[in-house]
This record gives structure tokens, C-alpha cells and sequence, in this order.
């Protein structure tokens, strides 16, 4: 049997602040199944997801649509997040941080960075690898 190609991508646009968990989740999900995530990783990018979508709508700055593009190859996926209002990469960042666990995107991500755009708009882009 053939092994499912790894390089997979989806962008995801919710408007609705209830659904962006369910829908993100299973994105990421399928995703990260599809390149052959093993079992803790999958439980990781979806922490992720989580993050993402509990604090990122009040960030957002198209009349509350979080976009988020996902990429995956055999060894990573990729989050872009955004676009985010002025600081809102960073405000998504810190809120984040749990009490007596720490920020959850840097301890499961291999890097998080903040990217703007030429319109003054910001990127939170998340790297997770799916081999560690």
C-alpha cells in the first residue's frame, strides 16, 4: 500500500467564535494524521489548535474571521496565524501561558515567530515538529 503524501496544506476561515476549536482541531487533525504524525504529536498539534482558537478571534482583524493556513511535510507542520491586528501576534503569544505549565506553544513548538505583513497586520507562524 502506498504511503499518503506528507506535503498536505489547508487555509481555514471561521467567522463564528464557537466553531473556530471544532473546525481547527479537526484541520490540524486530519493534517497531521495524513503525514504520518505519531499518536503524541497528534495530541500536541491539537494543544496547539486549542491555543489558537481560545485566544485568537479577539486578535483577528477582519470583522472577527481567524484565518489560519496549515502545511504539513513528513517532519513538520506549519501554523500561520493571521492576519492579526497590530501587537495581537504577540497578545496571542502571552495569552498562551498557563499557570504552572508555562506557554504551550513554545514548549510543544520547535519555533514560534512573529511575521508582519506590508499592511501593518502581523502573522503568529508555529512550527511544529511531527518526528520528535
Amino acid at each position: 500500500m502506498k504511503k499518503p503524501d506528507p506535503r498536505n496544506e489547508a487555509t481555514v476561515a471561521v467567522r463564528r467564535g464557537g466553531l473556530v476549536g471544532p473546525v481547527l482541531s479537526r484541520v490540524v487533525g486530519i493534517l497531521a494524521a495524513r503525514a504520518d504524525a505519531p499518536v503524541d504529536r497528534l495530541d500536541d498539534v491539537l494543544l496547539v489548535s486549542d491555543a489558537i482558537a481560545a485566544h485568537g478571534p479577539a486578535h483577528a482583524v477582519e470583522d472577527g474571521v481567524l484565518r489560519v493556513r496549515v502545511q504539513t511535510t513528513e517532519e513538520l507542520l506549519r501554523l500561520s496565524v493571521g492576519p492579526l491586528a497590530p501587537e495581537g501576534a504577540r497578545s496571542l503569544l502571552a495569552a498562551a501561558e498557563l499557570p504552572g505549565v508555562g506557554n504551550i506553544l513554545e514548549r510543544v513548538a520547535s519555533d514560534v515567530t512573529v511575521e508582519p505583513d506590508q499592511n501593518g497586520r502581523e502573522h503568529l507562524v508555529i512550527l511544529v515538529p511531527l518526528n520528535a
